[in-house]
């Protein structure tokens, strides 16, 4: 490996991608995302990248260890038995692989996202 093998986000040309949460998962608002994976790892497992999310609230089921940085905006996360947290700019915080429950962008949100997908070898 070469230091041309960093992956240095300002400067990657990675294509983003425009999506919604399946319509059965919406439940407020007209949740339109979108990711730019800087970094997939070869054997599919590890992903980092930059994630947008506008206003709207819809049902998560978390499969994968994802570390999140808010660099924008505001979300409320709750799990499946109502308990919240609010993330904000600045929050860095992981969601374990195994978390239910719903996420509620409340400002539009951007976050750095550094995602393990444990059960993918």
């Amino acid at each position: 490996m070469t230091i041309a093998t960093i992956v240095d986000f300002a400067e990657s040309d990675a294509a983003p991608e425009h999506y919604r949460p399946a319509p059965e998962k919406v439940l407020k608002g007209d949740p339109a995302q979108s990711v730019i994976n800087h970094y997939g790892s070869p054997c599919g497992q590890f992903n980092a990248g930059i994630w947008t999310g506008a206003v709207g609230q819809w049902h998560v089921s978390y499969s994968e260890h994802e570390y999140c940085e808010i660099l924008q905006g505001v979300a409320l996360i709750r799990d499946a038995a109502g308990n919240g947290k609010t993330v904000r700019a600045g929050d860095r915080f992981v969601i374990p692989a195994g978390f239910n429950g719903t996420w509620e962008v409340l400002e539009e949100c951007r976050k750095v996202y550094v995602i393990f997908e444990q059960g993918k070898a």
